[in-house]
């Protein structure tokens, strides 16, 4: 069976009250963005705790599909087999039958169960009445099929609203809020296997994001450079277009490298970034800056490294990833589709310069004063930001 609509239910927005609209409305707003991508006759809308998806062209199943899982907001998904509203049960029964006949009537034997749920109240059967009698219908019709109540191999969903839907499979969705449904915050994005996910963790709880990368040429390769630039554009599949803002770094590096302790390199060199980063965020409207940094997992990230690091800005600073250790961050890495791009062997600035030893233990009264020999960095800063590159990122195929 071709289907040419598609049910998507939400989850956490049907908690929003008297906003809920707010957040519904985005939605439907987000999924028109990402199917127009690949469709062009098409319309999207919602109704009684529903948003639905019809198509009125011929269309690629997995692509539409791969679409909408990625769209935060959706729960689940189901491709949906719609019909008018009918009080009459024996055209709602031949529906059912061919429906049961197109998907399932050459299948080895499978045990099923019938779910109503009667919205509208003028179809005159109870929603235990119409379970038991298609129930009836599709053993009268199936001899592969039996009855399981309890944990079946199908489950056959009608829902009787101003149409009747019927559909057997349910999809997971990204879940989540809406991207749009909260401000703008800036992702410290490096070539690495975590900031990507952080990225990924804050956009789900609708925040639109846009990143910052510190380049470092000539001791970082054009590749490394790219390299970012495709993390950009994976993270812009589930975001929409990521806003990449790319900052020249070198003269900054050579300076920290060339006047300040080197077991301090690294904290310092972060909490420039840091300020650089804050500077660029108030620039495009973003309340907060976003870290792949988990405690204890690199010398700048112990909690005292990361105290001396928040020390320098005033911005919140979001860290999802905090918490976890390598192997969950990697999988979630893997499942969105980032992991094998960040392990490509292409250095960042940040390896580039990396002491032998760097401090694990800050004293912010020793780095304050290390970072008084770099008397020339305002006007460094300066001329980083105003050469910055920005890059609009957007998804791939």
């Amino acid at each position: 069976m071709k289907f040419y609509s598609f049910l998507i239910k939400y989850g956490e927005i049907g908690l929003k009250g008297k906003n809920r609209y707010k957040f519904e409305d985005t939605l439907v707003n987000n999924i028109r963005l990402h199917l127009a991508n690949y469709l062009h006759n098409f319309v999207v809308y919602k109704e009684q705790e529903r948003v639905y998806v019809d198509i009125n062209e011929e269309y690629n199943y997995q692509k539409i599909l791969d679409t909408l899982k990625r769209i935060f907001g959706i729960y689940s998904i189901s491709p949906v087999h719609k019909i008018d509203f009918t009080t009459n049960y024996k055209e709602l029964s031949t529906t059912i039958i061919n429906y049961v006949n197109e998907i399932y009537g050459k299948s080895e034997k499978k045990s099923f169960k019938i779910k109503t749920r009667r919205v509208n109240k003028r179809f005159p059967m109870h929603s235990d009445t119409i379970n038991a009698e298609l129930g009836h219908d599709v053993l009268e019709n199936f001899k592969n099929f039996t009855v399981d109540v309890h944990n079946p191999n199908v489950l056959i969903n009608v829902e009787i609203r101003n149409h009747i839907n019927i559909y057997s499979e349910v999809i997971n969705g990204a879940k989540g809020l809406p991207t749009g449904t909260s401000s703008k915050s800036l992702l410290l994005l490096s070539g690495g296997i975590d900031s990507p996910v952080a990225g990924f963790l804050i956009a789900k709880r609708g925040v639109i994001v846009e990143a910052i990368y510190f380049n470092a040429p000539p001791y970082t390769s054009d590749r490394a450079k790219d390299k970012v630039i495709k993390l950009a554009e994976i993270l812009s599949r589930y975001t929409g277009c990521v806003k990449l803002h790319i900052v020249n770094f070198t003269d900054i590096q050579l300076e920290i490298y060339d006047k300040c302790p080197h077991d301090e390199l690294t904290i310092i060199m972060r909490r420039l970034m840091m300020k650089i980063s804050e500077m660029v965020a108030k620039e495009n409207n973003c309340l907060a800056l976003i870290t792949g940094e988990s405690i204890g997992q690199v010398a700048s990230q112990t909690t005292n490294s990361i105290a001396v690091t928040n020390e320098c800005v005033n911005m919140p600073i979001f860290r999802p990833l905090i918490g976890f250790d390598k192997e969950e961050i990697i999988k979630i890495a893997e499942n969105i589709g980032t992991f094998n791009t960040s392990i490509l062997p292409y250095e960042d600035c940040c390896t580039i310069f990396v002491a032998k030893h760097p401090v694990t233990n800050p004293n912010l009264e020793k780095i304050l004063k290390s970072e008084k020999k770099l008397e020339n960095i305002d006007d460094f800063i300066k001329i980083a930001i105003n050469n910055i590159e920005t890059i609009i990122c957007k998804p791939m195929e």
